[in-house]
């Protein structure tokens, strides 16, 4: 599991840096070639007028405007923070997608159909008694299989063992289904935390700035707090963002454990059943 981990975080970081050069590159085709039609068009233009009133205008130089998407805007922000304040709240937040996906393939893996599966341990059980009932948890993935096999290993031992097993088993599993939760909360916690860092950082840095010119100029003021500003909302966008991915990961993890509780008091009964028949 720390293998793949390891292998998002990487993965991510090159596919990151690919598409900022490229479209870096993308940007500056885009300004270039948008520049040169405007120039073109407002020449074009004066020469109309020239020919039409028979005198020279001056007309004033048109601006060039161009519509930025919001991923060029979120770039430009992310560079006018300033690197050593925006790279850990990138790393933190590639981080936390690790673990979250991480997550999330693991859950969809354990999920299971628990009454298919009850009803294929109860076929199990009648025709090739626990011996068939254990190929069938074996064969089946998920934790509720895998209490149930536990289960069935003592099937002899008596039913207050049986259900001490599938207690024990089962706290277990619910343990392995909420693993690396705690980190996804650190980096919850964390993102804020770097980002008001960064703020608190670049306001004594405005004031430096302000101390050094001797003048509380309007246009440094401005400038030094939009980029100490600028960390604390990627910080708080980095929770938000993790912060709806955890309640996710919880609800489904709830929802797995009341299916295995389910299934655990289905199968006791089942057991209890076969005892009696005999």
């Amino acid at each position: 599991m720390k293998k793949l981990i390891a292998s998002l975080f990487v993965g991510a970081s090159l596919v990151l840096g690919s598409a900022l050069m490229a479209q870096d590159a993308a940007d500056v085709d885009a300004q270039t070639a948008q520049t040169e039609t405007t120039v073109d068009e407002t020449v074009v233009e004066e020469d109309i007028v020239v020919e039409e009133s028979g005198s020279v205008e001056m007309t004033p130089a048109a601006e060039v405007k161009t519509q930025r998407s919001f991923h060029q805007v979120l770039k430009q922000k992310f560079i006018e923070g300033g690197a050593g304040w925006m790279t850990p709240v990138l790393l933190v937040f590639i981080l936390g997608l690790a673990l979250v996906f991480e997550r999330i393939i693991y859950l969809n893996l354990a999920t299971t159909n628990t009454e298919k599966l009850l009803t294929n341990v109860e076929a199990a059980l009648e025709k090739g008694g626990i011996v068939a009932a254990k190929e069938v948890c074996r064969n089946t993935r998920g934790p509720v299989a895998s209490i149930f096999y536990q289960g069935l290993e003592r099937a002899d031992d008596g039913i207050d063992m049986i259900e001490k097993s599938v207690t024990s088993y089962g706290g277990v599993q619910v343990g392995r289904l909420e693993k690396n939760l705690s980190w996804i909360g650190f980096v919850i916690a964390v993102a804020p935390m770097l980002g008001f860092l960064g703020t608190v950082v670049g306001m004594v840095q405005a004031f430096d700035d302000i101390e050094a010119a001797g003048d509380i100029s309007p246009t440094v003021v401005a400038g030094g707090m939009k980029v100490a500003l600028l960390t604390t909302v990627f910080g708080l966008i980095v929770a938000i963002v993790i912060q709806t991915f955890y309640n996710i990961l919880s609800s489904k993890i709830d929802a797995i454990v009341n299916k295995m509780e389910d299934a655990s008091i289905s199968f006791m009964d089942l057991i209890v059943k076969y005892n009696r028949q005999k």
